[in-house]
């Protein structure tokens, strides 16, 4: 059976018809939570995302604002979404571009108010360049629209009066103290010149807080997310090979993602061969692939603004050599028992201290330190084992937020063994000691970059895997390497 077909029948078992009804129905819900956690005196604001430029003429691929898709469920530039918990029916408004016959026809459509109202659910919708006149009305004091009941914005105008209406907009991360304004800052700023009877404060850790936990609305297109990424994973898997390039596995991984109707990847793909799978982050994708090495590839899918976030290591010839086996089966320890710490009530940091306890006894069992009891293991486990995933790969949320059903994390512990971590250690007494120990053991493994990373929703029942058909065990990544 080919790919392409076995996805789409995956999805449509494991989740069903998501409909846009249903679709919504979830934000109508999100706008709704939301407000809840704003007084009846308040107003929030979100704009899209900016448009950004590639080079000369061209732009990059429009990427909408996380918290404003969020919210609305479009992803047109030139959006505005404003929140009024307090007005007596227009709790929510939409500001959209004006349509333009020769802008679209360079462009693309753009959607009328009607069409705007059909995707979002938002009943109220005006053109954009309706927002700065509103704003001017409503912060006097006067009513927009001649339509609107007469009291329709009363708690919010009254309030001003009072000297206690709140503005909410998103203001994270500041600017410091001789940092450059972001644009958010400057209009709260000119809003201040002009207008009296409010407080701005920052929106951010509201919507952080809803985006934390995910809807099951967002569980299902997470799991669609993760069907793809997964199968891409498999795809990459065959295309891996002696003498084939880097960039022609991440092909095959990227190729699965466009073919399923995914916008695009969730972060840039990583596919580090032999050294470069001790980068963390490596971009370049131009290596060719050599018998004998691991290669490292970390990537998945952007689908419906939901990705989850997969690596996997593996042989480019189909069998680990014994030293790599060292270092996978420990990750591959790690990463198991993390997983068993990942339940209600736990932390991320729970997680990580786990893979840390794991990863210190069978680094010094290997000889690459010879302390388990300090942070020697600093030198080959490199970054945390668990960060939220999302609409965002490194989704929003507080870090040590106890986990709760509806939650979506990764657990990704790795060790990356690499000569300049000795050769760039302060030259002390201390140091030279450790280094003559440790050598042999660094000669042996030098080199050997391995991750293991998968995706979890966290159920009633307990962990929800979204990458589980990727193989994992040497064994398992064995025999699928032969089976190609």
């Amino acid at each position: 059976m080919r790919y392409p077909i076995l996805i789409a029948v995956l999805i449509a078992v494991m989740a069903g018809p998501v409909s846009g009804q249903e679709f919504q129905n979830d934000l109508k819900a999100r706008r709704a939570r939301l407000m809840e956690r704003l007084t009846p005196e308040s107003m929030l604001i979100l704009w899209s995302a900016p448009v950004k430029q590639y080079s000369g003429d061209v732009d990059y691929e429009f990427r909408q604002d996380s918290n404003l898709y969020y919210l609305t469920g479009l992803d047109q530039e030139e959006t505005i979404l404003v929140l009024m918990p307090g007005n007596v029916e227009r709790k929510e408004i939409l500001f959209v571009k004006p349509r333009d016959p020769v802008r679209e026809h360079w462009e693309g459509r753009l959607l009328s108010q009607n069409e705007a109202t059909e995707e979002s659910g938002i009943a109220t919708v005006y053109l954009a360049t309706e927002f700065e006149p509103f704003l001017a009305a409503i912060f006097s004091g006067r009513p927009y629209d001649a339509s609107a009941a007469s009291q329709e914005y009363a708690r919010f105008t009254g309030a001003l009066k009072q000297n206690r209406a709140a503005l909410h907009i998103m203001l994270a991360p500041g600017p410091g103290v001789s940092g450059e304004l972001p644009p958010n800052y400057q209009f709260v700023n000119k809003l201040r010149e002009r207008f009296f009877g409010f407080t701005a404060s920052d929106a951010t850790p509201i919507l952080n807080g809803l985006r934390q936990s995910k809807t099951p609305y967002e569980q299902k297109i997470l799991e669609e997310s993760g069907a793809i990424s997964s199968e891409a994973h498999l795809a990459g898997m065959k295309a891996a090979r002696p003498g084939a390039y880097e960039y022609e596995v991440e092909a095959a991984i990227e190729y699965v993602f466009k073919k399923n109707g995914a916008f695009d990847w969730g972060y840039p793909s990583i596919v580090g061969s032999g050294p470069n799978a001790t980068t963390l982050h490596y971009s370049k994708s131009s290596r060719k692939m050599e018998s004998g090495d691991l290669v490292l590839v970390d990537a998945a899918a952007y689908y419906k603004y939901m990705t989850v976030d997969i690596t996997r290591t593996y042989p480019v010839n189909g069998a680990f050599t014994s030293a790599q086996k060292d270092i996978y089966n420990l990750v591959l320890q790690a990463q198991a028992e993390g997983m068993k710490v990942a339940r209600a009530g736990a932390r991320l940091s729970d997680i990580h201290d786990k893979t840390v306890e794991i990863i210190k006894q069978g680094l010094l069992k290997l000889g690459l330190i010879t302390d388990a009891s300090g942070d020697q293991y600093r030198l080959w486990y490199t970054h945390g084992a668990s960060h939220w995933i999302g609409m965002d790969v490194h989704d929003v949320g507080e870090r040590n937020r106890p986990l709760a059903p509806g939650m979506a994390f990764v657990v990704e512990p790795g060790i990356y063994i690499r000569q300049s971590a000795l050769d760039n250690l302060p030259d002390t007494r201390e140091n030279a000691a450790f280094i003559a120990k440790v050598r042999p053991a660094v000669r042996k493994y030098v080199d050997i970059g391995v991750r293991i990373e998968d995706s979890f929703i966290l159920t009633e029942t307990g962990l929800k895997s979204l990458s589980a058909k990727v193989p994992r065990t040497v064994e398992e990544v064995e025999a699928f390497m032969k089976s190609r």
